[in-house]
């Protein structure tokens, strides 16, 4: 029995719709604070379940009972007997002696005993030691298991693995890897263990862009289990999960679908409780005043009116969630703001970036993307000025002044008060053309009262980012360098932050690997494409991809027609690969979207309202139209070229002179 669950008989396989696992009535507090309080929920067989809620709501100790690392107060968690659930936690606890090959291999147990079994007893058969029937049948048992268990290439599986999530460094002790290394670890050993419910706490943390982009494939196409999953990355959320569970006041509530589908039935509920509300207000009010009218003797009929209005008081509904409310005063920019000529970034004899040149202006927002140590820090860090470049220079304005969000938060004094970090001598700030009060400007970042005197080194990861936001923001500046600003905030900061830098008139240099976040608020991408290459892209997150897309095609062409004649390049005609049927599935829904947004603006600009707001607003509009329209035709450019693609593959396999799509 695993600590803090209760175990069941074995269940059959002919009751396919009994749960993975079921939780009934948990409760769990921290003092005064009720995080869970009577939380029932249940998890079946194969479902992809997200769990959400703002920063501090109780996800990760909810995550931590179902994966066996705490105990409810009260209450219990149930999973069948030898099911196997595996807990990812945010802060990873591996056996710090061990090679990281060792403790990865170590979620193939049951694989390797099968295995090593099978040998045994092959060498048994061999050499003749002991029954032969016996030992055929123990051999064709274990042949059994180790299909069962994965196959025979589970080798081979465990390299791609490990290979996919940027785990390198297999035969180094733990105790000697980074913190991102041992998540990958941690995470490389329940992939390989395929359990049948695996909790993820954050797996996305530390994983850059592609390898978050290959994880989703991974859940979505090989990993079979049941997930249970938490994580800020809203596309893993909306691609991977049937079911989303919003833990909010201690209590759940279930949703159907995906994070977008999450967003449109919650915003429909806080509808309906919002006219539940007012009618109970109404109800209150007509009964009131009849009370106020009434005699003092009551009959029966009138108690029990006294009663139903005694219920609607006490039934009145939970407090709303508080969410952040940010806003930022922009310093007066001049002419220049930054330039980069030429810059190369070394390290050693190892070239992290060269020829980078770059002009930016104001309401410029550079998303800059690529693989975990290929330079992005080290590039902000030469345009701050703390890093001179190997070659190029540097340009800032004269007017130019910037605010840096450090992904480490080293430039918060953990020893000193939330209120102290954000006001130093200050007691008032200025924020949008109007002064206010310290203490006001906190409580839009969610600190009240004592909160604000509570030093930071006490703070959760969630509560630390809002404190470094809050102190970025608390000065007028144009720009804004923000690296890893997304790691621990909750949506709804995400969504706040994203509006203020959309809203933003300065410029933004942003390092993320969040996808959503650089779809909402990047105006072209930097990427660092290795080997030293570093190049801009127009537009958000989905336009780059597509452009790459395009950019690697069209080199994987010239590399053809240089290794092999023309015509029999022609004879073979090329299907799609793997991450190009993958992306061909999803594209006409982005059409769609796309078309949608173009059709909403379109309606903006009919609408008198906006141009009584005057001409920044109509501008904005204009500019997001021209945007919107040409994503349209890029994303239908690069579903007609795969769907070409696509069908002159199938005629080449009709043929039998085409390849399969795989490389």
């Amino acid at each position: 029995m695993r600590h803090g669950l209760t175990s069941l008989p074995h269940l059959s396989t002919r009751l396919p719709r009994v749960p993975i696992l079921t939780a009934s009535e948990l409760t769990k507090s921290f003092g005064a604070l009720h995080v869970l309080d009577g939380v029932n929920f249940s998890i079946e067989h194969g479902e992809r379940v997200g769990l959400v809620g703002i920063n501090g709501s109780g996800k990760t100790t909810l995550a931590r009972i179902v994966g066996g690392a705490d105990v409810p107060d009260s209450g219990a968690v149930v999973s069948p007997r030898d099911s196997k659930i595996a807990y990812l936690a945010q802060e990873a606890d591996l056996p710090s002696s061990r090679t990281a090959r060792d403790v990865v291999m170590s979620g193939m147990t049951k694989w390797n005993q099968a295995r090593t079994r099978h040998e045994d007893l092959s060498d048994a058969i061999r050499l003749g030691t002991g029954d032969l029937t016996e030992l055929v049948a123990k051999q064709a048992a274990a042949a059994a298991d180790v299909e069962r268990l994965g196959g025979w290439n589970r080798m081979h599986q465990v390299d791609s693995i490990l290979g996919h999530i940027g785990l390198t460094q297999l035969d180094t002790p733990v105790e000697r890897l980074s913190g991102g290394d041992r998540r990958r670890v941690a995470l490389g050993r329940i992939l390989i263990s395929s359990p049948d419910l695996a909790v993820l706490d954050e797996p996305s943390n530390h994983l850059d862009v592609d390898t978050v982009a290959w994880l989703e494939r991974f859940l979505i196409e090989t990993y079979k289990g049941a997930l249970l999953i938490i994580t800020h990355d809203r596309y893993l959320l909306d691609r991977v999960v049937t079911r989303t569970l919003e833990i909010e006041h201690g209590r759940l509530h279930s949703y159907p679908g995906g994070y977008g589908s999450y967003l449109e039935a919650k915003a429909e509920r806080l509808q309906l409780e919002a006219r539940t509300e007012v009618n109970r207000q109404n109800f209150l009010r007509t009964e009131l005043e009849w009370l106020r009218r009434q005699p003092k003797a009551r009959t029966g009929k009138q108690k029990a009116r006294i009663q139903r209005a005694e219920e609607a008081v006490v039934n009145k509904p939970l407090p709303k969630e508080r969410t952040t409310k940010l806003a930022i005063d922009t310093y007066r920019s001049g002419k220049t703001i930054l330039e980069l000529h030429d810059v190369a970034l070394r390290i050693g004899d190892r070239t992290l970036g060269e020829e980078i040149s770059m002009v930016v202006n104001a309401g410029d927002r550079i998303g800059i993307v690529g693989a975990n140590g290929v330079g992005k820090t080290t590039l902000l860090r030469s345009i701050l000025g703390e890093l001179e470049p190997s070659e190029g220079t540097v340009v800032m304005g004269r007017n130019t002044r910037v605010a840096y969000f450090d992904q480490h938060r080293s430039d918060l004094d953990l020893n000193a008060s939330v209120f102290d970090n954000v006001a130093g001598p200050r007691m008032q700030v200025e924020l949008g053309g109007r002064t206010i009060d310290v203490h006001a400007y906190l409580e839009r970042f969610l600190f009240f009262g004592q909160q604000m005197r509570q030093p930071v080194n006490g703070l959760s990861g969630g509560e630390r980012a809002r404190v470094a936001l809050a102190k970025l923001l608390s000065h007028g500046e144009n720009l804004l360098v923000l690296d890893k600003p997304t790691n621990d905030l909750d949506d709804a900061t995400l969504g706040d932050l994203e509006e203020l830098l959309q809203e933003f008139d300065g410029c933004v240099l942003v390092v993320t690997h969040d996808r959503w976040f650089l779809n909402r608020v990047a105006t072209s991408i930097l990427s660092f494409d290795g080997d030293g290459r570093v190049v801009q892209y127009a537009g958000n997150y989905d336009s780059y991809m597509l452009q790459r897309g395009r950019r690697e095609d069209s080199a994987e062409k010239q590399v053809v027609v240089e290794v092999k004649p023309v015509r029999e390049v022609e004879k073979r005609p090329r299907g799609l690969t793997y991450a190009e049927r993958i992306e061909l599935n999803g594209l006409l829904d982005r059409v769609a979207e796309a078309e949608e947004r173009v059709a909403g603006l379109e309606r903006a600009l009919s609408d008198p309202a906006l141009y009584a707001n005057g001409a920044k607003d109509l501008v904005d509009v204009h500019k997001r139209l021209t945007a919107g329209k040409a994503e349209v035709v890029l994303l239908t450019s690069r579903w007609e070229a795969l769907e070409a693609k696509r069908e002159e593959g199938e005629r080449g396999r009709a043929t039998g002179c085409g390849d399969s799509g795989m490389r």
